[in-house]
């Protein structure tokens, strides 16, 4: 290797992506409203972004930040095991704690790094983890560093994950961990929550359950699929629907006491700035009061995926705001996307490998502040696809 070609695998890697239609590029939006954007000076509807109640440009969150901030300051000023756990910090894991029906809670930075963290503090050398095959890049990434033995079960299969823990239970591990999403982020669907449950009792198993897209949009109040007693270890984030930044875990004290010494990304990190922490308390006083925003967004939801069932687009098994149109060639779906661009809409093409060979798909994430003419302004422009790619 000479100096001049050190660098030449990164033109090889990039190649190779572009010929497989799978290179990405940053696509940079000014935001306008809740739904809207701006991109290259065309307004275009948002149908990807994870706001999914339009918190994010909401008054209260708006001013709760700038009053955080001319209290506390723009930093945190250091880690929260050296100086950064303020009195606002512990007011709100406290909050959270009460709103989740759990003991505990602990607020961490993003929900990537909490799950790249907090897997590998929980497990050994000598530890099984079985991980649902669609879970999040994050949680994978979080089970290859635990360095340990592992097992990817077949998608919401409760008897394939049943199997692999009868076929395990007798060999010699310290300790055995079921990861699963309470809503999946690329398909919409749900885990079955009470299987899980019943499997991580009887088999003695730690059961962590990841409520990143399912909280403030479903559950009691909002608060997610699973709160008092659902698992071992709730973990979500604020930057989908509250609309602001950073991740939690919602758990027993015991454990919060365990992660703050052993947890990684939350030892060794600088803590979250005021103003974001002032606008996670904004949103979890608001969404329990969302009701009907809730109603609203899962009508929505409900309607849209009807009309494209009707004119035969695959949305897969969703049952949430999160509506996948299934289309499985890169190139058709980045077309697709192409086309509803063409026509002011913003719905990005999901090629692999954020998705399995195959499954390349337009990801619709809903918004309680979307009109019902932006849907099915929507409708129409997937009924025009299915008009042209059946003339075609």
């Amino acid at each position: 290797m000479t100096q001049n070609n050190k660098l030449d695998f990164i033109d090889q890697i990039i190649n190779e992506r572009k010929s497989n239609n799978r290179y990405r590029t940053l696509k940079t939006t000014t935001p306008v409203s809740e739904v809207e954007v701006m991109i290259s000076g065309k307004s275009m509807i948002n149908f990807s972004s994870n706001d999914y109640l339009g918190l994010s440009k909401h008054p209260l969150l708006k001013q709760r930040s700038k009053d955080w901030i001319e209290q506390y300051g723009n930093g945190s000023t250091g880690s929260r095991l050296i100086c950064g756990t303020f009195d606002c910090i512990d007011r709100l894991e406290k909050k959270l704690a009460r709103l989740k029906l759990t003991e505990s809670s602990l607020i961490l930075n993003t929900g990537f790094q909490t799950n790249i963290s907090i897997i590998p503090a929980l497990a050994d050398n000598n530890t099984l983890i079985l991980s649902d095959e669609l879970n999040h890049n994050s949680i994978i990434q979080g089970c290859i560093l635990a360095r340990c033995d592992k097992v990817a079960y077949r998608h919401n299969d409760i008897e394939h994950l049943k199997e692999l823990l009868l076929n395990n239970q007798q060999k010699d591990y310290s300790r055995i961990i079921i990861i699963s999403e309470t809503v999946f982020s690329m398909d919409g669907d749900r885990c079955d929550l009470q299987a899980l449950q019943q499997l991580s009792n009887q088999f003695n198993a730690i059961l962590i359950l990841d409520e990143a897209h399912a909280t403030g949009v479903l559950g009691e109040k909002g608060m997610g699929l699973a709160c008092k007693g659902s698992a071992d270890i709730i973990i979500g984030t604020f930057g989908k629907a509250c609309g602001s930044f950073g991740a939690y875990v919602a758990c027993s004290a015991k454990i919060r006491n365990y992660l703050i010494n052993y947890c990684t990304g939350f030892v060794f990190t600088t803590a979250l700035p005021p103003a974001v922490l002032g606008a996670i308390d904004g949103a979890l006083d608001l969404i329990p009061q969302l009701h009907v925003e809730r109603q609203e967004l899962h009508k929505k939801a409900e309607f849209l995926r009807q009309s494209l069932s009707k004119l035969g687009f695959d949305t897969g098994n969703s049952s949430t705001q999160i509506v996948p149109v299934i289309l499985g060639d890169e190139v058709a779906t980045i077309k697709a996307a192409q086309m509803l661009e063409a026509s002011g809409i913003l719905a990005t093409a999901i090629r692999p490998p954020t998705v399995p060979l195959g499954q390349s798909r337009i990801r619709i994430a809903l918004s309680s502040s979307h009109s019902w003419d932006q849907v099915k302004k929507l409708i129409i422009l997937f009924e025009e696809l299915r008009h042209e790619n059946s003339t075609a």
